[in-house]
């Protein structure tokens, strides 16, 4: 049986939109995500277009609402439910369905895969990654494009995460829940250099509307991988594709140099 991760959790997929929200205007990686996987789309969706680890559907509903023809999916129920229900309160009825990227099938064949964001790097292992991309290009048309995320590891924060507990929290952000409670958020994150993946904890307290105290907590676990550059174009090569660009941000900034985003855009070989 999978172990649940911080985003199989009902509370966190209820809330994900709300803290994402107040976490991007203090982060800049992700200005300009929604108009570049727009022009993603526009240039390579044609036969249609496939958003992988979709969340709570940002990525998929903007398309939608730009007339381009997208399908969503998610490992997590819960956030495939919220990105229905978000379709359905804009009037669009749209295919979203749970299932992992590892293995899933659609009735047809894609021009276009999106995974956005760090959905990538949920895959902790290079078996997992291998199996992604493999099944991926099986749902993909000939010369179909894909661009997913991973990020350049840094050796700084590398040695400050490995000695890190799981138990270490950082505040991260404080938030307005769905209920319309103040929450805030702490994360502790630890780096195993043997396997690459950083694993830990993230910490949700809700507060008391009256004196601020802390009133309940919730502890939500999560595991991502790091993946260096040359392991990922190796990786590619191994399972059919081509590169065709690699960017250092969603504004196509050059990857000539360590990135908190690298974005590769890929085609299937035929």
């Amino acid at each position: 049986m999978k172990q649940k991760d911080l985003h199989d959790f009902k509370d966190v997929a209820q809330n994900y939109d709300l803290y994402l929200d107040v976490m991007y205007q203090k982060e800049d990686n992700h200005a300009g995500f929604l108009d570049f996987y727009l022009d993603f789309a526009r240039q390579y969706g044609k036969d249609g277009v496939i958003d992988i680890a979709c969340g709570t559907g940002a990525v998929l509903l903007h398309l939608a609402e730009n007339g381009i023809n997208a399908d969503g999916t998610d490992l997590s129920e819960e956030m495939c439910h919220v990105a229905e229900e978000k379709a359905k309160a804009k009037g669009f009825n749209l295919n979203i369905f749970p299932a992992d990227m590892t293995e899933f099938r659609s009735n047809k064949k894609y021009s276009c895969a999106i995974i956005a964001r760090s959905g990538f790097m949920h895959l902790t292992t290079p078996k997992l990654q291998r199996a992604a991309l493999l099944n991926i290009r099986e749902n993909l048309v000939d010369s179909g494009m894909l661009t997913f995320n991973t990020f350049d590891p840094y050796p700084s924060f590398q040695t400050e995460q490995m000695n890190t507990k799981d138990t270490d929290y950082s505040f991260r952000l404080e938030y307005t829940n769905k209920q319309g409670s103040r929450e805030r958020i702490y994360n502790a994150i630890s780096y195993d250099p043997y396997t690459q993946i950083m694993s830990g904890n993230w910490k949700f307290e809700t507060l008391d509307d009256f004196d601020g105290h802390v009133i309940s907590e919730r502890i939500r676990p999560l595991k991502m991988r790091q993946t260096y550059r040359q392991e990922m174009k190796y990786l590619l090569e191994l399972t059919g594709y081509e590169i065709v660009n690699v960017y250092g941000g969603y504004n196509k900034e050059s990857a000539d140099h360590l990135a908190k985003n690298v974005i590769w855009c890929v085609r299937k070989k035929q």
